[in-house]
């Protein structure tokens, strides 16, 4: 199966249209307000209102503990899928019933991967741990401690994902999909085209050695 692409941190419909055209998956829209991607709801939802309808739109949040107001800027966003960072988050039985749930997983040196199979989600994002950032490090992490974990879930592969390495990320760890932000902009929520441009074709690429491998 081809690894999808999920490109977080939109602020603009430009840079949503560029992404769907060349093949995004999902999109990122970013809650969390101390981050310079954040984008308020209803700005998302104008965005959100002209994606194609099979393509997942995600509201990221970090740190939260109150699960109505999660469901409520997902609502007004539009979103059909919630990604949570940080180590509190909000219940996730009321709510948040109705939303797909991405949980972001900050991979640790001495990460083991069984146990995601105590966490409860429709998938896991591997991200790279940082002590002052909640998600959205930009740094990458040791692959070969997610490879493992494609066994307890569907894996999306985040962390200092760029043009350059994403290749080698795939090749290593075989993930249902990667996710990035940083890698591929010109400044924090402008992306760049020929970065997103190139990343795509990196994915491509390294899909296809894996074919011929098998």
């Amino acid at each position: 199966m081809p690894t999808r692409v999920k490109i977080c941190g939109i602020t603009r419909l430009e840079d949503a249209q560029l992404a769907v055209e060349l093949g995004a998956a999902a999109l990122g829209f970013n809650f969390y307000i101390p981050s310079p991607r954040y984008i308020p709801p209803a700005s998302a939802r104008k965005i959100v209102m002209k994606l194609p309808p099979l393509l997942t739109a995600v509201a990221v949040f970090a740190d939260e503990t109150e699960d109505e107001r999660v469901a409520g800027v997902a609502q007004g966003a539009g979103v059909t899928a919630v990604q949570l960072h940080g180590a509190q988050l909000p219940p996730l039985d009321r709510a948040l019933a109705n939303f797909k749930l991405i949980r972001a997983v900050a991979v640790t040196d001495g990460f083991q991967a069984e146990s995601l199979r105590e966490l409860r989600a429709d998938a896991f994002l591997l991200d790279a741990y940082d002590p002052k950032l909640p998600g959205g490090t930009g740094k990458p992490f040791n692959w070969s401690l997610a490879r493992e974990a494609n066994r307890f879930g569907t894996i999306i592969l985040a962390g200092g994902l760029t043009p350059e390495n994403v290749g080698q990320a795939i090749r290593e760890v075989r993930p249902f999909a990667v996710d990035v932000a940083s890698g591929v902009e010109a400044a924090p929520g402008v992306k760049d085209a020929g970065k997103l441009q190139a990343f795509f074709r990196e994915v491509e690429r390294a899909d296809r050695s894996i074919d011929h491998a098998i």
